[in-house]
């Protein structure tokens, strides 16, 4: 009997893949360019199982079924590209290549468009929840050329995460859909963390609180609204003691990694003119912790005041509490509109609700604050931002005055608070009727006859003015340099 479907790559997220589909009944064909990985993988995590193990592409190729599903679990990058080139001779039209890693959105454009042309189909799939995910359960987000979603929806959505009975699993959309989503969820998942790193430096620091005693604080916001899995292994971090018996965090350097994919949605953002605050903010956030030695110089020559706050720490806990809250929601907020841009700008047909429900389960953004976005969006489809639906309404104005509390405390304290305070400033900036950007619009104008719009005429008149006398009628859009 042929395997169902192909993988190639066995590190960690691939062997768990495997595992997982394994056990959900289909038979799993792998294939590693280091092919001893492959017989540590059939000697060990996959012995007395019905993986087969394969020592080419020919033979992984050969021993699948029709249409034949290769699922990539490789660097993203060159390597895909190159798999693929290997792969296109060895297939039929109408096989399938999936492509399971953190691509490029437009990466997966690309190829989907190129392997079409070659009569393959292409799916690029965001998959989330690290190894656990991938083992137990993850969140899947396939995108690419639908005709492929028949053949891999059986396999996709049994080892996907469920939530109830719904799999955190569906189809996302054309070309880079897929991607696309996983991309912005790594986005948001930049800014929980930042997020919660914030929060973490405002009660050791600011309040002075012990691992112990921050570990209990996690664990009961666990218990409400906050209530995610990023919140929950905090908790478990806080109360995670070295060989000595003393907190193993406080002995981890303070300098943070990333591969890319907050950076991304920032730089789309950013060419959509999407203000992503709060995520740009979380991945400048890694890039400055990286400095550390220069920090460590800085801290000698421009040292801060000593201080701790000496007032109602339970208040003030409380407050920081919402503070977390309202800057998540403000998160989440941008991250959909982004979202809600990329799918008029790129035709992507992004269904936000079910979005919502794959990021419910196996993910690592999963929450319990994302049941509330679903309904948000279930309730109005057309729902141009999520600080407008009712439910977010009534929770920014209980959390906003504990919010603003908290970013003071930052301020007093000089404790840096980048994406608690951008996602403050965000916040007050959506809900004021009149920004002063008609004084940068007459800036503009006065120096490069940029031209304006006027509160006394219709949109879309635009206006010069000869702000020296010297200037002359012309305008820079009249004209070209």
């Amino acid at each position: 009997m042929k395997a169902n479907i192909g993988l190639i790559g066995l590190a960690v997220m691939g062997q768990n893949l495997v595992l997982n589909m394994n056990d959900h009944g289909f038979k799993v064909a792998v294939y590693n360019r280091t092919t001893r990985t492959v017989d540590e993988f059939l000697e060990g995590p996959a012995q007395g199982t019905q993986v087969i193990g394969t020592r080419s592409l020919e033979d992984l190729v050969d021993s699948l079924e029709t249409p034949r599903i290769v699922m990539l679990m490789v660097k993203a990058g060159e390597v895909v590209d190159q798999y693929i080139e290997k792969l296109i001779p060895l297939l039929s039209p109408g096989d399938i290549i999936v492509d399971g890693g953190n691509s490029l959105f437009t990466d997966t454009d690309r190829r989907t468009r190129y392997l079409a042309e070659k009569g393959l189909n292409f799916i690029g799939t965001g998959v989330s929840g690290g190894e656990e995910g991938a083992r137990n359960g993850p969140s899947i987000m396939p995108g690419g050329n639908q005709a492929a979603w028949p053949a891999v929806k059986p396999i996709f959505q049994a080892i996907s995460a469920k939530v109830g009975d719904e799999p955190c699993c569906e189809w996302v959309g054309e070309n880079g859909a897929g991607h696309y989503v996983k991309m912005v969820h790594n986005g948001i998942e930049y800014g929980d963390m930042q997020l919660i790193c914030e929060a973490y430096q405002m009660l050791s620091e600011g309040l002075g609180l012990s691992a112990d005693e921050m570990h209990q604080i996690f664990a009961e916001w666990n218990r409400g609204e906050l209530s995610s899995y990023l919140i929950e292994i905090t908790a478990n971090i806080l109360a995670y003691k070295d060989d000595d018996g003393q907190p193993l965090l406080d002995k981890i350097l303070d300098t943070a990694g990333q591969k890319g994919t907050g950076k991304w949605t920032g730089i789309n953002a950013l060419d959509l003119g999407i203000p992503l605050t709060l995520i740009g903010e979380s991945v400048f956030a890694r890039c400055l912790s990286a400095q550390k030695d220069e920090r460590v110089r800085a801290a000698k020559i421009l040292p801060k005041q000593p201080g701790q706050f000496t007032g109602d720490k339970p208040a003030m806990i409380d407050a920081i509490r919402d503070a977390l809250y309202a800057a998540k929601i403000i998160s989440y907020a941008q991250g959909f509109r982004l979202m809600r841009e990329a799918s008029k700008e790129y035709k992507l047909s992004l269904n936000y609700g079910e979005i919502a429900l794959m990021w419910r389960g196996g993910c690592i953004i999963r929450s319990q604050f994302l049941n509330d976005i679903k309904q948000a969006f279930d309730q109005n489809p057309e729902l141009e931002n999520l600080l407008l639906d009712d439910f977010f309404v009534a929770a920014m104005k209980k959390a906003e005055a504990g919010w603003r509390k908290a970013v003071i405390l930052g301020i007093e304290l000089g404790i840096p608070t980048p994406a608690f305070s951008s996602a403050l400033a965000y916040f007050d900036g959506y809900r004021t009727e009149r920004l002063p950007a008609n004084l940068l619009q007459a800036q503009r104008d006065y120096f490069g006859a940029h031209t304006y719009e006027r509160l006394d005429r219709p949109r879309g008149e635009f206006f010069h003015t000869d702000w020296t006398g010297q200037g002359g009628k012309v305008a820079s859009t009249t004209y070209n340099a």
